[in-house]
């Protein structure tokens, strides 16, 4: 009978933290879902460049019977301010919290990736972005989720569509946080030695892999949290220690090479297709151990760029090459420590 009680107990709690870990009903599955905004659509993309102000808005998810009153922002730095967009990325807020049974459970605010600019190769560029996420979250359950979504924004003063386009959400960090049992740390910089060296080795080959140049695991803009294009989780709030550093914010990089992409000029490189190595010398063993599961994955990589149907042929071409590209190095000796070991930052 003890026994029985213990199993039972087991079982219970097992449940529970299962529950307690799950993944949100909007992050659970990559069906592509179809979504309508309304909002006063030109006036927001009319004022982006100087103002993230919200107005409020409807979400509507289409097949579902579920309407959302929410607030509609711009948002972003470089692609809102600096005219490389003619549509901002987007900030979706809940004016109420969605109920138990609605596909935004758990949802407050989102973040949505949007297409940029009208052309057809934004669209394609979205993609490109998007694979990388998901990419990350086959290498590590420490990363952010993504949900895929067309979108017909409705200009709600003239009572027409204004664009129809795939875009996609960003799980917030506190539920990626919360899905790996942990909590999201709010801090403006830290010192190499508090991150987690693991998930640290991981997400400098993971940059290089993708060709990012733009990001730092210990610093942030002024007035900022930390980290650059980048957020921390760690056990506890107040954790000094094992800090896990997780990358987001990737449309500059040489994987998704869009045309207003520049690598820093602190960089001298002409190109953010040029691959610089920027992870931390002294993770270098563990650096060595992640190049392993990196190869160990490569197919399953690949198949994710190579299986979105979304994707356009040339645009897989490319960026199986450029992969193929990153590959070679972790498979020849020689290069991988000329390349990645010995170009570490001290």
């Amino acid at each position: 009978m003890k026994l029985i009680c213990h199993f039972i107990i087991l079982s219970v709690c097992l449940c529970y933290a299962q529950f307690a870990h799950a993944t949100d009903p909007l992050f659970a599955d990559d069906s592509v879902i179809q979504i309508r905004i309304e909002a006063p659509m030109s006036e927001i993309v009319r004022k982006a460049k100087e103002t993230a102000q919200p107005y409020p808005a409807t979400l509507a998810l289409e097949g579902w019977g579920e309407t959302h009153a929410i607030t509609l922002a711009a948002r972003g730095k470089s692609r809102r301010k600096l005219g490389f967009c003619r549509f901002p990325p987007l900030r979706v807020k809940f004016q109420e919290k969605p109920d138990a049974t609605s596909y935004f459970k758990g949802q407050k605010s989102l973040k949505l990736v949007t297409h940029c600019n009208k052309a057809s190769k934004y669209q394609q560029l979205n993609y490109l972005e998007y694979n990388i996420y998901k990419v990350y979250n086959l290498l590590t359950p420490q990363s952010l989720k993504v949900r895929l979504a067309k979108i017909d924004y409705v200009d709600s003063e003239k009572g027409k569509v204004y664009a129809s386009k795939y875009g996609f959400f960003i799980e917030d960090m506190d539920d990626a946080a919360k899905r790996n049992g942990m909590k999201e740390l709010d801090i403006t910089s830290l010192n190499r030695s508090q991150l987690d060296e693991r998930a640290a080795a991981r997400a400098g080959l993971f940059n290089y892999m993708i060709g990012n140049l733009d990001f730092s695991m210990v610093k942030a803009a002024p007035g900022q949290d930390c980290c650059h294009n980048g957020k921390l989780m760690a056990a506890t709030k107040n954790s000094s220690h094992n800090i896990v550093y997780v990358p987001y914010d990737f449309d500059q990089t040489g994987f998704v090479n869009a045309p207003y992409a520049t690598p820093p000029p602190s960089l001298k490189v002409k190109s953010v297709r040029k691959r610089v190595y920027r992870g931390i010398c002294q993770h270098n063993q563990s650096v060595k151990a992640e190049a392993g599961n990196f190869l160990r994955n490569e197919d399953r990589i690949k198949q994710i760029v190579s299986n979105m149907t979304l994707l356009e042929s040339r645009y897989k071409k490319s960026t199986l090459t450029y992969l193929d590209d990153f590959f070679a190095i972790l498979q020849d000796p020689q290069q991988f420590e000329s390349k990645i070991l010995n170009a570490c930052r001290t």
